[in-house]
């Protein structure tokens, strides 16, 4: 995994407004359209509190939810939901990992015990694609369809960790803001490019595969 790199202030664009419960924050892209799927996470000492065993499904060969925002240590059930059997593997340094041809529910979760960013595929139909975002601190948030989110009352040092699976840094790396940075401009932008290819599993192992 690329190492994490720090965030130029002007390279996002968020809006936010303020209340007693903290900010609602709204992210765009570059062409100030609503970003959905973008996480941000809080940066702080907050306690890693134990949580329920999340969810990524396969739906129409897709992965449900695209992006999964979880902690350090959070158990991740991989349900196979359609009628055809998936091949789920990750090559991502975070958690390395290979689930086999399936239907219905592995028999046991996986545990993700390293930050970073899990990419997802299917042996059997490479355009099948997700993202895991493990994130090292308790309070992690993801946008929803209209780019918002809403976060606690934060301090001004508050620094907060900006992702999103199609940034023009590449999905396996992160940026930083402090939050006194995005009090100040009042909004940024994540700029976003298409995907770029990626290695299948029959390229990362020199083995041919039906599609």
């Amino acid at each position: 995994m690329s190492v994490w790199s720090n965030l130029v202030a002007m390279s996002f664009i968020t809006s936010l407004s303020m209340s007693s419960y903290g900010a609602t924050v709204f992210v765009v892209d570059g062409q100030s359209g609503p970003l959905a799927n973008a996480v941000v996470e809080v940066l702080d000492d907050s306690v890693l509190a134990e949580k329920p065993m999340a969810i990524m499904d396969q739906v129409n060969k897709q992965f449900e939810p695209y992006v999964l925002a979880i902690t350090q240590g959070q158990l991740v059930n991989f349900p196979n939901s359609d009628d055809i059997r998936h091949h789920v593997y990750s090559f991502s340094n975070a958690k390395p990992f290979e689930l086999k041809l399936y239907h219905g529910t592995p028999n046991n979760p996986i545990l993700f015990e390293n930050p970073g960013v899990v990419v997802l595929g299917c042996n059997i139909h490479d355009s099948m694609v997700g993202y895991i975002y493990v994130a090292h601190s308790a309070n992690v948030f993801k946008t929803n369809d209209s780019g918002t989110i809403r976060l606690p009352e934060l301090q001004p040092q508050t620094v907060l960790r900006v992702w999103h699976p199609e940034q023009q840094q590449g999905p396996e790396s992160a940026q930083t803001i402090r939050w006194s940075e995005v009090e100040k401009t009042g909004s940024v932008v994540i700029n976003t490019q298409a995907p770029a290819p990626r290695n299948t599993f029959g390229e990362k192992f020199k083995v041919n595969h039906a599609h």
